[in-house]
């Protein structure tokens, strides 16, 4: 990649794995307490154990984003779990902003992680692709 793309992949990698780590550690741990959450996928017919390991794979997808630590595989394995909070959210139409929050940001999330999947790590990392 020239410079100008490992600077865009980076800035795209970065970013997304501030927003990882914000939908774990803050928003799911702090805001909704992992009850909550285990309660909400509970609601949509899930298993509570899914709850946990959502947690767990964005707080260190997160991290490893954030730091690029084995991006691509951090990312591709986000994937399917932004494609569920897709489904979850599907019924609250295609604004997220909407009540019940729409699918709109969870779908644009799925793109992003598949784009970082597909890119690597870009600059400012830990590891080289």
């Amino acid at each position: 990649m020239n410079n100008r793309s490992d600077h865009g992949t980076a800035l795209l990698r970065i970013s997304l794995g501030i927003i990882f780590i914000a939908h774990s550690l803050y928003l799911k741990l702090v805001v909704f307490t992992l009850p909550g959450t285990v309660g909400f996928f509970e609601s949509l017919g899930l298993p509570a154990i899914l709850a946990y390991i959502t947690f767990a794979a964005e707080a260190i997808g997160g991290i490893a984003l954030l730091v690029g630590f084995h991006a691509r595989w951090a990312a591709l394995a986000l994937v399917p779990i932004v494609l569920g909070a897709t489904w979850a959210h599907s019924g609250a139409g295609w604004v997220f902003s909407s009540a019940g929050g729409g699918w709109e940001y969870p779908l644009f999330l799925a793109i992003a992680s598949a784009t970082v999947a597909l890119q690597g790590n870009g600059s400012f990392a830990l590891q080289r692709n």
